[in-house]
Order: C-alpha cells, then structure tokens, then sequence
C-alpha cells in the first residue's frame, strides 16, 4: 500500500507569510520609498508582528533583496531564472526564430514587472550604500542569462551565419535592457505588446537568417 505524502503545512504558512510580507514591502516602498518605509509598516500592512519580519528577513537591506528577486522572479519560489520553465523551453525551441520569440515574450513580461521599480532600486542604493552588497559581485546577471539564450541560439539551424555567441548576447544584452524598455513604454507610451513585437522584429533582423520566414513585423500600432 502506497503512502502519500501530505503537505507540510508549516512550510506553506511559512511560505505564505513571506510572500504576504514581500508583498506589502512592495507596495509600502513603491508608494513611500525605500528610506521612508519602516518594517513595522510593513508588518502591518502584512498583517504579521514586526517580530516576524525581522525572524524571516533579519533587516531591511535583505527584505528589499528579496521584493527586487521576486519582482523578477514572479514570485517567491528560490528557483533561478535560467532554471525557470518558460527559459528552459524557449531554449530547446528547434528553431532560432522559435527560440527568439519565446525569449522575448518571457523577457518582456519580467521588464513589465522590473523596470517600473528601477527608480526604486537607484533611490534606495544612493540612500543605503550597503544596498548594492546585497547582490554578489562579478557579471552582471542579467547578461548571464542572455548568454546564455545566445548560447542555446548559436546551435539553431536557422541562426544568422556569422553571428557569434558574443554578438548575440550583446544584442539580447542591450535591446532588451529595462532602460529601453522604459524609453518606449513609460516615455513613449508604446505598449508592452507593441514594444515586445518590435524587440523581437528588432532581433530577428538581427539574429536569425531569415527575418521574414521568421515572422518578424515592424512593430508598428
């Protein structure tokens, strides 16, 4: 006879009160700033003691770590982005042109959710220097990922010939940074779908050996 496992119901209270609490340190920092909110503040917009907030992040700096981490992220899960479903399947896409559009769309729905609090991140580093110690030092993680995509990239048969891994993530790199995507959707008023269709044409022209086979458009409304 067969046991099943039962939740751990420990666990997922204490899985719930994080993200109840990363939650409420989200809007509490995007409406007041970083300096300005206090983790009482916090813990009562979580609902949760103040005791609480201190048991599951220790201070600010590492709560603040974990409501940028999870912003990216989409949620609380300790799961790194190259390990995330959605990467894992745009890179075994069989075709580059696949591959791009799958990246591109995953790209966007994290530039959606990051790059509205990037002002956030700047604000609250040039108010707590020890901000930037949160993060570990050496590349930058955003371009591991893409050289990454690029990696998986350069094995597709329908890659642009001559492009290398390097080239390739210095596109991805670039063309879909949360400045850009700020420049076009917060100052331009573009749409986040109009700016993914015209990041993913922008690439495809780029990257792949035929951007019209590939589906690219012109992004335009």
């Amino acid at each position: 006879m067969s046991t099943v496992k039962r939740p751990d119901k420990r666990t997922e209270r204490s899985r719930r009160t994080r993200e109840k609490i990363v939650e409420a340190a989200r809007e509490l920092f995007v409406a007041h700033g970083y300096g300005a909110t206090s983790l009482r503040e916090v813990a009562d917009l979580a609902g949760v003691a103040v005791q609480t907030v201190y048991f599951v992040f220790g201070n600010k700096r590492t709560l603040f770590k974990d409501v940028v981490d999870a912003t990216i992220a989409g949620d609380t899960e300790p799961v790194a982005l190259m390990d995330r479903e959605w990467f894992s399947a745009a890179c075994a896409a069989p075709t580059a042109a696949e591959q791009l559009r799958a990246h591109v769309r995953g790209t966007c729905e994290i530039l959606g959710r990051v790059a509205p609090i990037m002002p956030l991140i700047s604000a609250a580093a040039a108010t707590d220097p020890e901000i930037a110690a949160q993060w570990p030092a050496g590349p930058d993680p955003r371009y591991t990922v893409h050289h990454a995509a690029a990696e998986a990239l350069a094995g597709k048969a329908d890659v642009r010939p001559g492009i290398s891994v390097t080239m390739a993530a210095d596109l991805l790199f670039g063309l879909l940074s949360p400045q850009l995507y700020l420049i076009f959707v917060q100052d331009r008023g573009w749409s986040p779908g109009r700016w993914e269709e015209w990041a993913y044409a922008t690439l495809a022209a780029q990257l792949c050996a035929d951007a019209v086979a590939a589906g690219g458009s012109s992004g335009q409304p």
